[in-house]
Order: C-alpha cells, then sequence, then structure tokens
C-alpha cells in the first residue's frame, strides 16, 4: 500500500467515527466519511491531474468536524464564521498529525495544510479547485435538504455567495447537476438577480 493510500485509509477511518449517518442510493454512511468521499470525487472530476497535495486535502478536508459543535459558539454570522475559522485549523492539526505519522515530507505536509486552510483562495488554484469541489458537494448532497428548512430569500443569498466562491469550471458543472424544479428555479432566480 502507497503513502497516500494509507493516508486515505487513516483519514476515512477517523471519519468513519463520524456520529450522524445519512442514506445515499439506499446504504448508510457516517455523514463526514460520505462527504469526504465526494469532495475527493468531485476535486478529481474538476482536475484530473490533482497533485497529492490537493488529493490529501480533498480527503481530509472536514476531517472530525463533528468534533466541534456549532453550537459550542454564539449564534449569528460572527459565531458561525470564528466557528468555521476554529474547524479549518483542528482539521488541518488533525491532518498534520496523520501525515507526519506516515513519513510525508515538510513540503507535502505545508501544501496540505494551505489548502485545508484555503489560504490564497482566488489566487491559488488548487485551493480554488478545493473550493469548487466544496460549492458542487453542497449543490449536488445538500441544497434541496436545506431548502425545506430556510426561507426563499435567505436560500437566494446562500445561492449568490455559494456561486461567488466558485470560478468558471465550478459554475459550469454546478448548472450541469440535475436539480429539483424548485432548486433549480431558485438558482435561476439567484443568478438573475446576481
Amino acid at each position: 500500500m502507497s503513502k497516500l493510500e494509507k493516508a486515505f485509509e487513516l483519514f476515512d477511518e477517523y471519519n468513519r467515527r463520524s456520529p450522524e449517518h445519512l442514506t445515499w442510493d439506499n446504504q448508510d454512511y457516517p455523514v463526514e466519511y460520505f462527504y469526504s468521499i465526494k469532495l475527493y470525487e468531485w476535486v478529481t472530476k474538476l482536475d484530473p491531474q490533482a497533485s497529492e497535495s490537493l488529493l490529501l486535502a480533498a480527503r481530509c478536508q472536514h476531517i472530525g468536524r463533528w468534533e466541534i459543535a456549532r453550537n459550542s459558539y454564539p449564534e449569528g454570522r460572527v459565531g458561525y464564521l470564528k466557528w468555521r475559522s476554529d474547524l479549518s485549523k483542528y482539521h488541518a492539526g488533525i491532518a498534520v498529525e496523520i501525515l507526519a505519522s506516515l513519513d510525508f515530507d515538510e513540503d507535502t505536509i505545508t501544501r496540505v495544510k494551505q489548502i485545508v486552510l484555503k489560504q490564497r483562495l482566488k489566487t491559488d488554484g488548487e485551493v480554488q479547485t478545493m473550493e469548487n469541489a466544496l460549492c458542487l458537494v453542497f449543490l449536488q448532497y445538500q441544497y434541496d435538504d436545506l431548502i425545506a428548512k430556510v426561507s426563499e430569500e435567505k436560500m437566494i443569498d446562500i445561492l449568490r455567495k455559494t456561486w461567488g466562491k466558485m470560478s468558471d469550471p465550478g459554475r459550469e458543472m454546478a448548472l450541469s447537476l440535475n436539480y429539483s424544479e424548485t432548486g433549480r428555479d431558485l438558482i435561476l432566480k439567484a443568478l438573475k438577480e446576481d
């Protein structure tokens, strides 16, 4: 087994501990394991020649996410942003620990950490690929569920922010996804108002 495969195995093993589960295509998955696999799949679709560092970062982007609860931070945008920032650092820390245990070189570890922390988004192609993939996972697997939970106005705002995070390759992929009729209508409305 290669070092890359061993890292994937350790990342997956960690994410399989996710206490929350979901069902997709009649199969049960630990939530964070499912999303890490789907994120990895999107990264490889967006960049078939993805570097080892990008592949590693894709597989561990949200590792251990359930270990820092959103409700342990204040309500509202400021609390949300602080939670997200702390989570990113937490994910990067776990990734660094696992990669170091497998004797990955310092350059690879540093690069994975940069991608996980989304440093230089918009100017770093690999970080942007990761962001595109994260948005696509949301749109493909979480979007329709969220529609039922928030107002149309809030959903349009979320879609506009999601669209703003993506570059053209991500947007093209997003437009090719199959959405519910409501989902498609909301996207068209969000883009029209943009």
